[in-house]
């Protein structure tokens, strides 16, 4: 039997996504996965991890937690891994336990990100994980700045 040499990509060309056949929001595709995630809810990612403080860490977990889907802690990996946003400190969100994770491949490079922070890494997981983790109260918006 010969082998076609379209790829699973092509043969999805023009098929409605089911999630938009039934009225829920429109959905955009990781780039590294075939997983579909709501362009609503990875805005809300980036969102809460922009809030995450210099010197500080959040777990992916936490950041799902923090945008909505508290059980969503695998699609804000995905999200982190083909963000490439300057704007968005991606090396800040790390697994549970204070475990790195991953960083697309570079945990070297998120290793030192996060030590030019003042973070301390020993092997693959962050030391005093539970005294730099940064966890507000879901919902709280921070406080504006009086002028």
């Amino acid at each position: 039997m010969a082998r076609s040499k379209s790829s699973p990509r092509d043969a999805l060309k023009g098929v409605v996504p089911y999630t938009a056949r039934a009225g829920h929001p429109s959905t955009t595709h990781v780039e590294d996965g075939p997983q579909a995630v709501p362009k609503d809810f990875t805005a809300r990612v980036l969102a809460a991890v922009r809030r995450i403080p210099p010197g500080r860490v959040a777990t992916y977990g936490d950041v799902a937690a923090l945008a909505g889907r508290p059980r969503a802690s695998r699609a804000v990996g995905n999200i982190m891994r083909s963000c490439s946003r300057l704007d968005v400190p991606c090396h800040r969100v790390i697994a549970a336990g204070g475990q790195l994770g991953g960083y697309g491949g570079h945990k070297l490079l998120k290793r030192s990100l996060l030590s030019a922070e003042g973070i301390q890494v020993s092997g693959s997981r962050v030391r005093e994980f539970e005294r730099i983790r940064w966890r507000p109260q879901p919902g709280r918006r921070p406080a504006k700045a009086r002028l």
